[in-house]
């Protein structure tokens, strides 16, 4: 049995949420090995600071004629690597239902709402900050869960909350987010490898023994 855990991290944009788990690695605040980044853009973010840390990276590019293929060479690649667990940190691809079900209990995602609010097919980004505002909550903030075949319906792993101000937009709310963010990932990937959890409906509950 492996000692130190293997974790892939699949993102596309800037790659601040790799950011906090590599400089969680490399403190020693997270006990895992960054197997590999995998990333649907050639110009990502996330692919540079994985290069700057000497960290193995992938590009899959997915178009609208190539879905099956991509997410067949995604699947290869991921069983290839063989990870303890895979993070989805801002990658934009919607995992089709049979891949989800390769890796069960396997693949978290990050999301910048407190699910089950505002998730779902076509919230993403700035445009669940927009909504939120649009929405007249006075909290806000991040989730990490279980993926699923059903898009943010996972069970919840861990949820961080935030105010929200008075004069916020959907650019503010997400800089006051991100620290929340990176602090939530480094959490529950710290959380979810330690294997001490177990699934009550969609409720994933310590294990106190």
């Amino acid at each position: 049995m492996r000692s130190v855990k293997n974790i892939v991290i699949l993102a596309s944009g800037k790659g601040s949420n790799l950011q906090a788990i590599i400089d969680a690695v490399e403190t020693g605040s997270l006990d895992a090995n960054i197997a590999a980044v995998i990333s649907d853009k050639r110009d990502s973010g996330a692919l540079e600071r994985a290069a700057k840390h000497s960290i193995p990276t992938f590009v899959l590019i997915r178009n609208q004629s190539n879905r099956d293929t991509y997410f067949n060479l995604l699947y290869e690649r991921l069983r290839e690597i063989d990870p303890d667990l895979i993070v989805l940190a801002g990658f934009m691809k919607i995992m089709p239902a049979w891949l989800v079900e390769k890796f069960p209990l396997k693949v978290i995602n990050l999301h910048p709402s407190l699910l089950p609010c505002f998730g779902g097919p076509g919230f993403y980004g700035h445009k669940v900050h927009e909504k939120v505002i649009e929405s007249g909550a006075k909290i806000t903030g991040c989730t990490v869960h279980f993926v699923t075949p059903d898009v943010d319906s996972g069970p919840i792993v861990l949820q961080k909350a935030l105010e929200i101000r008075d004069n916020d937009d959907a650019v503010s709310l997400a800089e006051r987010l991100s620290p929340l963010e990176h602090s939530l990932i480094v959490d529950a990937v710290n959380f979810v490898l330690t294997g001490k959890f177990q699934i009550d409906g969609n409720r994933v509950i310590r294990k106190t023994l």
